[in-house]
Formats: C-alpha cells, sequence, structure tokens
C-alpha cells in the first residue's frame, strides 16, 4: 500500500485528493478574505509578482491550474486582455471564481474547467504558459504535476510556481512557524469555523520541498531555464522554467 502525507499525517495515496477536496470545499466562500487575514495583505504582492514575472500578453493563451476562485487569472486577463483557462480540482472553488468574474464583470476570455493537475484533460502543446499559485504543495504526486504541465505546454512556454517555501534564516523560520502553528488556525477557526482545515494548510507548507530540491524536480520534469527568486525573505518563492 502506496502512503503519501496529509500535512503531517500519512494516508493512502488514492485517499489524499479528496482529503484535500474536503478542505477546500469547507473554506471555498471564506478563501480570499483567509488569504488576507494570513498574510495580512501581502499575498496580493506575492501574486502581483507572479504575474509580472510572467507579462502576459494579449495573444497567449494561459493555463491557471488550481486557480478556483480565480485571483490569479483576473489579474491577467485584467493586464493583457488574453485568453485564460482556470483548472481546479474543486468545483465549489470554481463556482466561487465565476461569481466574482461575474461580479468583475469579466465573462469573456475565461474557461473554467474541474480536473486534476495530474491527469489534465488537454492536448499536448496547447498554452503559452502555465501559472500555479499556492496550489502544488497539495497534490498527491508532485512529479506528475510537473510532467503535465511540460506536456501542455508549447515549445517555448513557460512555467511558473508560485509557492511557500523555507526561509534561509533558523531564527526567522522559527519565528514564522510559532505564527503559523498557533495563529493561523486560530483565525481560520473564527473565520471560516474549521481549525482543522488550516492547520493542514500550515502542515504541508512544512512538508513541501525547500527551493533547491523543488528546483530540482523542475529541471527533472524536462524545463530548461529554471530557477526560483524568494519573496518576503523566503516565505514565499517563485520558481520558473521554460519548456525546450
Amino acid at each position: 500500500m502506496s502512503t503519501t502525507h496529509f500535512g503531517f499525517k500519512n494516508v493512502r495515496e488514492e485517499e489524499k485528493s479528496s482529503l484535500v477536496k474536503g478542505v477546500f470545499d469547507s473554506v471555498a466562500s471564506r478563501y480570499d478574505l483567509m488569504n488576507d487575514l494570513m498574510s495580512a495583505g501581502i499575498h496580493r504582492l506575492w501574486k502581483h509578482e507572479l504575474v509580472s514575472t510572467l507579462a502576459p500578453t494579449a495573444d497567449m493563451h494561459v493555463l491557471d491550474v488550481a486557480g478556483g476562485t480565480g485571483d490569479i487569472a483576473f489579474r491577467i486577463a485584467e493586464k493583457a486582455g488574453c485568453r485564460v483557462t482556470v483548472a481546479d480540482i474543486n468545483q465549489q472553488m470554481l463556482d466561487e471564481g465565476k461569481a466574482r468574474a461575474v461580479d468583475r464583470n469579466l465573462t469573456s476570455g475565461l474557461e473554467w474547467i474541474c480536473c486534476d493537475a495530474e491527469a489534465l484533460p488537454f492536448p499536448d502543446h496547447h498554452f503559452d504558459a502555465y501559472t500555479i499559485a499556492f496550489g502544488i504543495r497539495n497534490v498527491t504526486h508532485i512529479d506528475r504535476v510537473l510532467a503535465e504541465a511540460h506536456r501542455v505546454l508549447r515549445p517555448g512556454g513557460r512555467f511558473l510556481c508560485l509557492e511557500f517555501s523555507h526561509m534561509p534564516s533558523a531564527p526567522l523560520q522559527k519565528l514564522y512557524d510559532t505564527y503559523s502553528f498557533h495563529i493561523i488556525p486560530a483565525i481560520g477557526k473564527r473565520v471560516t469555523g474549521n481549525e482543522e482545515a488550516y492547520r493542514y494548510l500550515v502542515e504541508s507548507i512544512r512538508r513541501f520541498p525547500d527551493q533547491e530540491t523543488f528546483l530540482a524536480m523542475i529541471k527533472k520534469a524536462g524545463f530548461g531555464a529554471a530557477r526560483y527568486r524568494n519573496l518576503s525573505g523566503g516565505v514565499v518563492a517563485i520558481h520558473s522554467g521554460r519548456k525546450l
């Protein structure tokens, strides 16, 4: 029996995706509010950096994976007016994103697809860019997600990932851990009524590979020009690569 991690717990591989869906089902309506509260709004600056690094143009077709509520897709669409396909395994997150798109009058150029990042329902060489923000640490097999990203990109297409990472300063990491494990679950309980969901999300950050390890995985998946850039002292990092 193959197992994987769900936060600090070990679970059967086939169980993880349903457990993750359950987490996001429970917090979908308050997900973006929680992002603001947990990061004091800094997540907006991190996402701005991701889109600025992408530098989308009007002729691009971008796939935004794990982008259910539309936060990245809206930024890309508003910046460049290009096509964006939003893929997420969680239908409730996608429904939240669709509702927000209507509120923002962004009803054209966006497509919403419920699917698994490990088995994307798109043809080979289909997209000009692939983005994923705060989603890859929740998958069961990171290597399969990276392989699928490489498959669906056109030659020359870009891969960009924004994810929580590891701070090189041990004292700052310890301070950040204290905040994460004691404050974030408490905020989650008050705002969403689900303390355990946010305890899982904090634990999932700690289980995610560090910057260099994840960079090596991106290179192994076949991406060239692979690099990363730390933001906020390594709280998060933007990893990128290009399909050769």
